[in-house]
C-alpha cells in the first residue's frame, strides 16, 4: 500500500470517538471535523515506523493535511531528523502550515541545540515572521533549548519585544518569561518589575510563575505585588 493508505488505515483503526471530542474542544483553531481523535502515543510510535520509510517524502511533501493527527505526524517524523540540515529544512518548510498550538509545540527542536548559533540566527527570524505559530516556535525554542547554559540576557528582550494580539503568541510569551522567572530570576524579574511586559501577558506570566513548584513562597508573595490591573 501506499504511505497514504497506510496512513488512512491507521487513523481509522486507533481513532477514539470520546477522544476525538475532548481534544477537540482543545483545539479550537482546528475545525471539528479535522480531529480524528487518536492519541498522541500511537502518533508518535507510528510516526517512527514512517520515518523508515523510503516514501516518507511523499507525504511529507503534502502539507497542509487534510487532519490534524497527519499534522502531529509530520511534526514528530520532522522533529526526529538526526541531520541538521535536514531538520532546520523539514521545520521551516512545514512552520507555514502549522494551524495549532498542540502541533506547533510538540514538534520538538531538540535536534536544534547541535548548532546554538545558528539557530539563534533562525529563532531571530522566526519571531519576526507575520504567521502566528512561527513566532510560538521560536519563543518556545528560546524556552526549551536557552533558559540554562546557553542563555544570554537579551533573549530576554527578543521575546518581551514581540509585539502581537495573537492568544497563542502571547500565552507562550508568558510561559516562556514564567520559565526564565524560575532559572533564570535576576535578568527576568525586571522585566516584570518595570512592567516590560503587555498587561496581559505579564498577569498571565506571574500566574503561571505562581503555579510552579520551582519558585519559592517568598518570591510568590512579591509576584503577586506585581500585578498589573487591566
Amino acid at each position: 500500500m501506499s504511505i497514504h493508505e497506510d496512513i488512512a488505515e491507521f487513523l481509522e483503526a486507533n481513532r477514539d470517538e470520546a477522544f476525538r471530542e475532548f481534544n477537540a474542544k482543545l483545539l479550537p483553531t482546528v475545525p471539528s471535523q479535522a480531529v480524528v481523535g487518536v492519541r498522541t502515543p500511537a502518533l508518535r510510535k507510528f510516526a517512527k515506523q514512517l520515518s523508515r520509510r523510503e516514501d516518507a517524502e511523499e507525504f511529507l511533501s503534502d502539507a497542509p493535511h487534510r487532519f490534524f493527527e497527519e499534522n502531529q505526524l509530520h511534526a514528530f517524523i520532522v522533529s526526529g531528523r538526526r541531520n541538521y540540515g535536514e531538520l532546520v529544512a523539514g521545520i521551516e518548510g512545514f512552520l507555514p502550515y502549522v494551524d495549532n498550538w498542540a502541533t506547533c509545540d510538540q514538534m520538538s527542536p531538540r535536534g536544534l541545540a547541535q548548532r546554538p548559533e545558528e539557530t539563534l540566527a533562525l529563532v531571530r527570524k522566526w519571531l519576526a515572521s507575520s504567521h502566528p505559530y512561527t513566532v510560538r516556535y521560536g519563543i518556545g525554542v528560546l524556552l526549551q533549548l536557552f533558559l540554562d547554559d546557553l542563555f544570554r540576557p537579551e533573549m530576554l528582550d527578543w521575546v518581551a519585544n514581540v509585539a502581537s494580539e495573537e492568544y497563542y503568541v502571547n500565552m507562550m510569551r508568558a510561559w516562556y518569561f514564567a520559565e526564565a522567572l524560575a532559572k533564570q530570576p535576576e535578568a527576568a524579574l525586571p522585566f516584570i518589575e518595570q512592567r516590560r511586559l503587555d498587561p496581559w501577558t505579564h498577569n498571565k506570566a506571574i500566574q503561571k510563575a505562581i503555579e510552579s513548584r520551582r519558585i519559592s513562597p517568598d518570591q510568590k508573595s512579591y509576584l503577586r505585588t506585581l500585578k498589573t490591573p487591566l
